[in-house]
């Protein structure tokens, strides 16, 4: 019987360039830009003794093996010791081939490099980096670069593809002298030279901290070609036909007079840049940003009814169902009245009700639609789709959005995008300056300020007191848990949990339960009960950040807060302080609170500025996880830092914008070294 075939990993059948590819790293050009993580100086080796003066830091040694040994005991490692003319030291490698056994043989010499610790039997090294060597074998002469890697690639067959690819690319300069002496950039071949081979003189300090010149240019490289390529996106859409919406007539006039509100003079500006841009013939891409409670909706609406008047349909997408019901009922309550026809179109409808939508959509009866991610499937078609409004955009990916917009007919229909967590400016100057952008900075009058107060899980039972104070006095309160089910891992309490209790310490209160497992209709049942007044106290998950409109209530409580970042905190917050009465949002958190913890609820309670909480948010979590879903698929910016380094994206971008007008031909040389083939911040 033959013996069976020993089973390879998917990743060590793979060739080399397969392994490359993985990383993105197909090309010349792309090995070269594949910069270091940090270096490792191994320019210097130490005598065993004076190196085990040095515990607790990498070190290099040299020896000879004197004894190789596979043990069993207390698990299965193998045990090198070395020794010089000054001492010995003893390698340990618990994980290991047989091969390097053999490559570690008594009598052979080893460069060794790692960080030293006391061992049961002297000073030791676990799992170093081992270099077998001649006496005479020369020390390098620059600092060793440690590249990002992935499994399968050692940093030997990193340095050795990288070093092959430097000496097949093309190193002509995309900046001609002029403009790297207007902003005293180095050129680009010596900068990267020095960054992948650095001489052991250098400022270590500098290359670490990626303040080096060298570092400048790459990241002024890297950010010019995001920002080439952003505003060749936003040049290339204007090529693109859309239809011209240039009648803001009768609906949009009796919309405004039926308002029972004037609007403010923040919605009056960005409502004049939306008509001008629905005005043109080429496709509207604006972000709608304001903060929670400014007045984004009826901006929406009033883009809508100019769609309407010129004679196209407009749709709106919502990521919830909640926040889907809550415009539906909003808008359809502004427009039924004035003789517009409003569908409603989400997954949970029945197959009569959805085909039925469905239906007056593609006839063009209804003339705005409202829904969720129903919007988007392949049965749904538009008789004649002039704007797409997205709200929370962030949660939808760029593939969501871009098949609601190609559900135009004859020509791209115009888009809205809409924020209620304000982009800081640095953020919206690189990964969004493919949109035009406007801002509602105001908010209604009438809105009062909510105060925001920390209290320790500890004094729950005069939180739940307060509750029934504020509900006994006729104000309804929001009651926010982080989990639907027990998690013993964070020891979060949840809502079908706190439901029970708040029901049993609260009998004289009507307590309701939303959370996002439930079924729709059941759901939408407690959220309207509770919009009519008939709850008191609302337990809740996260599923009412958004779009819950209720102006009796005055007070939130939020339990575990440290479990939640700054932006949904401010969202959540927002859900209170939206009528007359003096509104509170109490944050109860569970202690020890964590650095990062403390910080966010120090912050949520000095500020409800949410252009501060954004900015102060994007330095905490960092423009990969603010940014959401909108970046799916896409690389984020590899080199350059948002926080340390925006002053380079104002020269950056001026300077793509001087390019592309009067020097397109080096534009399409940074590009093709920066982003090849595929434009990577290409904005769909």
């Amino acid at each position: 019987m033959p013996a069976p075939r020993k089973k390879t990993s998917p990743t060590k059948s793979l060739r080399t360039a397969d392994r490359l590819a993985r990383l993105g790293l197909s090309s010349d050009i792309a090995l070269v830009l594949h910069l270091p993580l940090r270096y490792e100086d191994e320019t210097q080796r130490l005598p065993i003794a004076q190196a085990a003066l040095r515990h607790g830091q990498a070190v290099q040694v040299e020896g000879i093996v004197t004894d190789c040994d596979i043990q069993y005991r207390p698990r299965r490692q193998l045990v090198v010791t070395i020794a010089d003319d000054s001492g010995r030291l003893v390698l340990r490698f618990l994980n290991f081939y047989g091969s390097q056994a053999t490559q570690m043989a008594v009598d052979r010499r080893l460069r060794v490099r790692g960080e030293l610790r006391h061992g049961f039997f002297g000073d030791e090294m676990v799992h170093p980096t081992v270099k077998p060597v001649e006496e005479d074998t020369p020390l390098p002469d620059a600092l060793t670069p440690v590249y990002p890697a992935g499994e399968g690639l050692s940093q030997t067959l990193l340095r050795k593809a990288i070093a092959n690819a430097m000496t097949r690319i093309d190193w002509s300069d995309t900046l001609p002298a002029e403009l790297r002496a207007r902003l005293k950039l180095i050129s680009f071949e010596p900068a990267i030279r020095l960054l992948h081979n650095p001489p052991p003189d250098i400022d270590e300090h500098a290359l670490v901290e990626r303040s080096h010149p060298a570092w400048i240019r790459m990241k002024f490289d890297e950010l010019l070609a995001q920002q080439l390529s952003m505003k060749r996106a936003q040049a290339a859409r204007r090529q693109q036909g859309a239809p011209v919406l240039d009648h803001a007539g009768e609906l949009s006039t009796a919309f405004l007079a039926a308002l029972p509100f004037a609007l403010t003079t923040a919605q009056q500006r960005v409502l004049e840049e939306i008509r001008a841009d629905l005005k043109a013939p080429y496709p509207m891409q604006r972000l709608l940003q304001g903060d929670v409670g400014s007045g984004k909706t009826v901006v929406a609406a009033l883009a809508a009814a100019q769609a309407i008047d010129s004679g196209y349909q407009a749709a709106l997408m919502a990521p919830t169902e909640i926040l889907a019901e809550q415009h539906f009922r909003k808008i359809a309550g502004w427009m039924g009245p004035l003789g517009v026809e409003v569908a409603w179109l989400t997954g949970s409808l029945k197959k009569k009700a959805k085909d039925d939508a469905r239906s007056r959509i593609e006839s063009g009866a209804a003339r705005l639609v409202v829904g969720t991610h129903a919007l988007i499937q392949n049965d749904v078609d538009f008789a004649r789709l002039g704007l797409v409004i997205v709200d929370e955009q962030h949660r939808f990916g760029v593939a969501q959005r871009l098949t609601l917009r190609n559900k135009g007919v004859d020509s791209v229909p115009h888009q809205l995008m809409m924020s209620a967590t304000p982009i800081p400016r640095t953020l919206a100057m690189t990964y969004y300056a493919d949109l035009e952008v406007s801002v509602i900075d105001e908010l209604p009058p009438g809105r009062t300020p909510v105060v925001t107060r920390l209290v320790a899980q500890e004094r729950r039972g005069d939180v739940i007191e307060r509750v029934h104070v504020a509900a006994l006095e006729g104000r309804q309160v929001y009651w926010v848990c982080p989990l639907i089910e027990e998690s013993e891992a964070l020891q979060l309490q949840t809502a079908t949990d706190t439901h029970a209790l708040l029901s049993a310490a609260l009998p004289d209160l009507r307590v309701g339960l939303v959370h996002g497992r439930m079924k729709p209709a059941d759901k939408q049942a407690v959220m309207e009960a509770f919009t009519r007044g008939e709850l008191h106290l609302l337990v809740a998950t996260t599923v009412i950040e958004v779009g819950v409109d209720v102006p009796n209530a005055s007070l939130m409580v939020i339990e575990h807060a440290e479990r939640f970042g700054l932006s949904q905190l401010h969202q959540l917050r927002g859900r209170v302080g939206r009528g007359a009465a003096a509104s509170a949002c109490l944050l109860m958190y569970q202690g020890p609170l964590g650095p990062v913890a403390k910080e966010r609820l120090a912050i949520m309670r000095e500020t409800a500025d949410g252009f501060e909480i954004a900015r102060r948010d994007l330095e905490i979590r960092g423009p990969g996880e603010f940014l959401g879903a909108r970046q799916s698929g896409q690389a984020m910016l590899r080199f350059a830092d948002l926080e340390t380094d925006q002053w380079l994206v104002e020269p950056a971008r001026q300077m793509a914008q001087e390019l592309l007008a009067q020097r397109p031909d080096i534009a399409e040389a940074h590009l093709a070294r920066w982003l090849g083939a595929r434009e990577d911040f290409l904005r769909a």
